[in-house]
């Protein structure tokens, strides 16, 4: 199964250094989506990369990480 993890960030720039990491992990952009009216990266991986990501987004200090099933 996919799933679509968010990370909500109190700032622009805790997001932006989140999907910069992403980013230089090697993660496609495709597959990343920033929101910089609320300061959210989305990105849809399947379940078993879940954890990795979700530690990658804390290491920013998010307010919230949520993951959700991925609807296509």
């Amino acid at each position: 199964m996919t799933q679509t993890v968010t990370a909500s960030y109190g700032s622009a720039d805790k997001a932006v250094n989140a999907y910069d990491e992403l980013v230089s992990e090697g993660y496609p952009r495709e597959k990343l989506y920033f929101d910089r009216d609320s300061n959210e990266v989305k990105v849809i991986v399947p379940d078993a990369s879940r954890p990795e990501i979700e530690e990658i987004l804390a290491r920013h200090e998010p307010d919230e990480i949520r993951a959700r099933p991925y609807e296509d």
